[in-house]
């Protein structure tokens, strides 16, 4: 196999072809499925991975290495005027592992986003949103911190989230070290990391603490036992399918847990009242996206201020598709965008 900086030279000197001929060398045609038409270089990658192993079939071992040796070939690079540094933060049994970002000309009212990565609670690490976190970083003006929790099957439910809300109240308390105003934070994530954004804003407000400055879902798993439309209908996505999101949950959940626990899928709580402002996030070619746009509704249904965008064209996953995909790389600069408005009052 290629070494790492090989394989991305490649993949992106093949993905600026025109789409045209990604199309065709995809297969042919366009896909269009749910009234949504997919990216053509989403469409090539889905076509490349096909010829791979599906994660179901893997180890979370080599899941892991899969993942790892993925985004080095898709992500995108660094923002330029962001630093970061690697630390240890208290988790929920002992530390881990942690990356603070801060942009030049911080804001200093800006608060620090506690960020959680996605990977379905089995698989990813800081490396996996870097690039994301340094372009949330940058335009929304304020500092990042990403948060390597505890994965499954290792770590069974709750010990990710329990790591995240750990990690959110350390990052709460002690923000004044990132320059952000002091007692108060922004808590966010993708998928199964918006899965724990969402849980935990659910959790302080259960145990009477003051809710995040905002909650940013980026296509939230918010249902662990959906059964909406587009579980069928993108049950064969890439790189997300339903057979992968069942396989996540096998090694995540244990033999007692119940998947309508809200700490499991949020959209079963029964009142979202009094949580904090959102920004939620889907991509179209997504069996998550039907949950993420309800888990949206439901808070505006309860009065939360509440941003919902739907990116048609792309695929979940895609804030790690920055560097291959320039659709996702606009995007992922629209959230930023969206947070930094919610950071300044404008959020709509």
């Amino acid at each position: 196999m290629p070494p790492a900086g090989a394989q991305r030279l490649i993949a992106r000197t093949l993905l600026s072809l025109p789409a045209p001929v990604l199309r065709l060398m995809s297969g042919g045609g366009v896909v269009y499925k749910g009234g949504r038409t997919l990216d053509p270089r989403l469409q090539f990658l889905a076509a490349q991975a096909r010829g791979a192993p599906p994660m179901e079939s893997l180890s979370p071992e080599e899941a892991r290495r899969g993942e790892t040796q993925a985004i080095a070939a898709v992500a995108g690079s660094p923002e330029p005027g962001v630093t970061w540094e690697d630390l240890a933060v208290p988790g929920a049994a002992g530390e881990i592992p942690a990356r603070a970002y801060r942009p030049q000309g911080q804001d200093p009212e800006a608060p620090l986003m506690v960020w959680a990565h996605m990977g379905g609670g089995v698989i990813g690490t800081i490396e996996t949103t870097h690039a994301f976190c340094t372009l949330l970083a940058k335009i929304a003006r304020g500092p990042v911190l990403s948060v390597d929790y505890r994965l499954a099957p290792e770590h069974r439910f709750p010990a990710g989230l329990d790591d995240v809300l750990a990690a959110y109240r350390w990052g709460r308390d002690n923000a004044g070290r990132f320059g952000a105003p002091a007692g108060k934070a922004a808590l966010g994530g993708d998928s199964m990391g918006g899965n724990f954004t969402a849980a935990a804003c659910q959790m302080l407000k259960r145990a009477g603490e003051d809710q995040p400055v905002l909650q940013l879902l980026v296509y939230p798993c918010t249902d662990v036992a959906s059964q909406t439309a587009s579980m069928t209908t993108y049950a064969d996505a890439f790189p997300l399918s339903r057979p992968m999101m069942d396989w996540f949950m096998r090694h995540y959940l244990g033999p007692g847990d119940d998947p309508a626990d809200p700490r499991l899928s949020p959209l079963k709580e029964k009142s979202l009242k009094g949580l904090a402002p959102a920004v939620v996030v889907t991509a179209g070619f997504d069996p998550l996206v039907d949950q993420g746009e309800a888990y949206a509704k439901r808070l505006r249904d309860a009065g939360v201020p509440t941003a919902y965008r739907c990116y048609d064209s792309l695929a979940h996953a895609f804030t790690a598709f920055t560097g291959a995909v320039p659709a996702a790389d606009i995007a992922c600069r629209e959230i930023a965008g969206l947070v930094r408005e919610a950071y300044e009052g404008r959020l709509a």
